[in-house]
């Protein structure tokens, strides 16, 4: 699967233009959020800024921030895919934190270097997407259990995981 393929995944998951007060994200449009538009953009944005994301603007920053700046192409598939949506979904160093916790690498500084690198290159890659996707079932677990209003989105992230478990993410 391609970086590309990856991305329009993503944005279809995601969906349009969404301004939950539950979420914590804020407006969100493709799952871009506000927070995160204005950081890409360098300057304060507004909702409205949000409402009017292209598409292809969504592809640049998922290529950008969740791709590339992390270091993440040097994962191969099917891990990329998963390691991609989670920080997407929970943030990349989130991401790279349960990643390490799978690996049991010290310290989970939530940065893919050579050390975690190094050890995913070794890993059994089937063992590898089966324990991590377990692990970050087990986090989202955690944040529905932290915050009572995360229950609303609970239906969501499980069918969002469920997809990777089944294949059809």
């Amino acid at each position: 699967m391609s970086v590309d393929k990856i991305i329009d995944d993503i944005i279809k998951r995601e969906g349009g233009f969404v301004d939950n007060p539950a979420d914590r994200g804020g407006p969100t449009k493709y799952g871009i959020t506000q927070m995160t538009l204005a950081e890409t953009r360098g300057h304060p944005v507004t909702r409205q800024d949000v409402a009017d994301l292209t598409i292809d603007e969504a592809r640049t920053i998922y290529r950008r921030k969740y791709v590339e700046k992390p270091g993440f192409t040097s994962i191969s598939e099917p891990l990329l895919d998963l390691i991609v949506d989670t920080g997407v979904h929970s943030g990349v160093e989130t991401a790279v934190r349960l990643l390490q916790k799978v690996l049991d690498i010290t310290p989970r500084d939530g940065i893919l270097g050579p050390k975690t690198q190094a050890v995913i290159q070794r890993a059994n890659t089937d063992l590898l997407y089966r324990k991590f996707l377990a692990e970050r079932i087990r986090f989202l677990g955690r944040l529905i259990e932290a915050r009572r209003e995360n229950a609303e989105f609970a239906g969501g992230w499980m069918n969002r995981v469920a997809n990777f478990v089944d294949g059809t993410a």
